[in-house]
């Protein structure tokens, strides 16, 4: 089973609907309980870094996902569930993160470029922990997928980036370090390669 945490943020239906079309047996739960049952985890998230928190907070499951977590069970984080994994992010200054890695979020420097980068984007991987292994396993380098976001993270320990996109920089598309998987693109938005995306964290 996999649990798509509830927390009040987060696009839930078209994400358990994406995850089940690849295999998936998920559920959507803010249950403690069921996130300790789980084989995998998914951590979604919509809007501000610092709403995300306030709300996840208010759950009390941050003890139950961080010690799942640190115990192997694997986490795949999309969108604000990715940025939430490090310490801060100076959208919400007086806010902390997951800290389950150093590293900040940092509004991106687009140039002239329109803020929030929204649409598709191709995608550059990297052998970093085996990403071409297991979160892109079977996708082509530089296939496009669907951001939405103004700010991006960056890790301390830059090994853990699997994947860059550009716009106006080099912003941070997915982290993979051994049980923990993230992407700032929206897999359920961006069709068959987001869907394949899906499938090699289903089927990890």
């Amino acid at each position: 089973m996999i649990v798509l945490i509830d927390y009040g943020v987060g696009n839930l239906y078209s994400v358990e609907k994406a995850a089940a079309s690849v295999g998936g047996d998920v559920k959507i739960s803010s249950e403690a309980e069921d996130i300790r049952r789980a084989e995998k985890i998914i951590l979604p998230g919509v809007g501000a870094f610092g709403d995300c928190m306030k709300n996840l907070e208010a759950t009390g499951l941050i003890p139950t996902i961080k010690a799942e977590i640190f115990a192997g069970k694997p986490i795949l984080g999309i969108c604000v569930g990715m940025q939430i994994l490090f310490a801060g992010s100076e959208e919400s200054p007086c806010v902390d993160g997951l800290k389950i890695f150093g590293g900040q979020v940092k509004k991106i420097l687009a140039g002239d470029l329109k803020i929030p980068h929204m649409g598709w984007n191709s995608v550059s991987m990297r052998n970093a922990q085996g990403a071409m292994r297991n979160l892109f396993k079977g996708i082509k380098n530089d296939s496009y997928f669907y951001f939405v976001h103004s700010y991006h993270a960056l890790p301390d320990d830059k090994k853990i980036i699997a994947a860059t996109t550009n716009y106006g920089e080099e912003v941070t598309a997915a982290i993979e370090f051994e049980n923990i998987f993230a992407t700032q693109f929206h897999p359920e938005k961006s069709g068959d390669v987001g869907l394949h995306v899906l499938k090699n964290f289903v089927e990890l």
